[in-house]
């Protein structure tokens, strides 16, 4: 048995410069932390005693004939990239809901990832770990995900993330005093707009303008040094990272029509006029969640003001994606495998039986790109 626990992120700046059609031209950088929010993976390899050969559980349990025939797209692939062909079981649960722009997604592969080697008694250094997840992401499923999720996942911290013109990835920690990280947490709040949305068309949107937005990306890439050198200073308000945000988010929602609309303008409007000095959508856009930056003395004020909202609080998480349980497991022979094969057949199993859904919506984990 494997159990795997892997951090979700805030993505500050530079989001949109982390996609291979912009920084294999021109470079990238975002700067991100993870936070104390994660997804659990346990994963152990199936005993040859059911009639299916894999079992995946997330929002429903796909019990299936063969690898090949799972419906979810991360670990289908994830098993495809490690030529895993035994049966195994997988369960996934989180501490919030996909779709919302915290990188669930990629924090799933990465976990998984980690997960699946340890079954094959394989460990993965941090920068591997990401390495193979993007790959998995872009190139083994195809989706038109960027590349710094899967960095926050498996490194965990606040950094920032350089993506080179030759495909090289650079993590460069952002060292700040105890107190200087306290005082941006306690600026920062996180609410939970109540939108769900499919990422993958905003992000293809993005992606088809990109060639027409470089003035607007290359701004984006500045505000990363700027921010930087807000928090390496304690003697810059942090008010001046808020406002920073802001202009940031004027930026990204100016990339496309489909990143905001009149609701989240709405909500972030409201938040403004309660004292937040600055914000931002996380993730694609569409719905999910609202970074705010506000002083300490207005955060009440702001919560009033979006009392129909979720107040989600968090902390900063320096943990990056590891193995919580490893207890290796007695590898059955594949006689015996074999036999189960010729007793079931390699019919999937009739419908209905072994199958379920969860009771709410909130473990659902489509593939999800930022």
């Amino acid at each position: 048995m494997i159990i795997t626990s892997t951090p979700l992120r805030i993505s500050f700046f530079g989001g949109g410069t982390d996609y291979p059609v912009w920084y294999r031209e021109y470079g990238g950088s975002v700067l991100s932390t993870a936070i104390d929010k994660r997804c659990y993976i346990t994963c152990r390899r199936l005993p040859p005693f059911f009639e299916f050969h894999s079992r995946v559980s997330y929002s429903k349990v796909e019990n299936v004939a063969s690898n090949s025939a799972i419906e979810h797209p991360s670990v289908r692939g994830c098993l495809q990239y490690l030529g895993m062909d035994e049966g195994v079981e997988i369960h996934h649960v989180a501490d919030l809901p996909a779709r919302t722009g915290l990188g669930t997604s990629s924090a799933f592969t990465v976990g998984l990832l980690l997960a699946l080697n340890a079954l094959k008694n394989q460990m993965r250094d941090k920068h591997t770990l990401a390495r193979e997840a993007i790959h998995v992401e872009q190139d083994v499923l195809g989706e038109a995900v960027g590349a710094q999720d899967q960095v926050s996942a498996a490194y965990g911290g606040l950094n920032r993330i350089n993506f080179c013109q030759n495909d090289s990835i650079d993590v460069k920690p952002i060292l700040l005093s105890q107190s200087r990280l306290a005082e941006l947490e306690q600026n920062l709040a996180l609410f939970f707009t109540g939108f769900s949305r499919t990422a993958s068309e905003i992000a293809q949107e993005q992606l088809r303008v990109t060639p027409n937005k470089k003035q607007e990306l290359n701004a984006m890439l500045e505000l990363v040094d700027e921010g930087e050198a807000i928090l390496a200073n304690p003697k810059r308000p942090i008010d001046e990272f808020g406002r920073l945000l802001h202009q940031g988010w004027q930026l990204k929602r100016s990339l496309t029509n489909k990143i905001s609309n009149a609701s989240i303008d709405e909500i972030y409007q409201a938040g403004m006029s309660a004292g937040a000095v600055g914000g931002k959508l996380l993730g694609a856009g569409g719905g999910g969640f609202m970074l705010f930056c506000v002083p300490p003395e207005r955060r009440e004020a702001l919560k009033a003001r979006l009392n129909n909202l979720l107040c989600v609080p968090f902390s900063f998480s320096n943990r990056g994606s590891h193995i919580i349980v490893y207890e290796p497991e007695e590898v059955y022979d594949k006689e015996l495998a074999t036999h189960r094969g010729a007793i079931y057949g390699s019919e999937a199993p009739a419908a209905g039986i072994g199958t379920a859904a969860a009771s709410n919506g909130l473990l659902d984990h489509p593939v999800e790109v930022k």
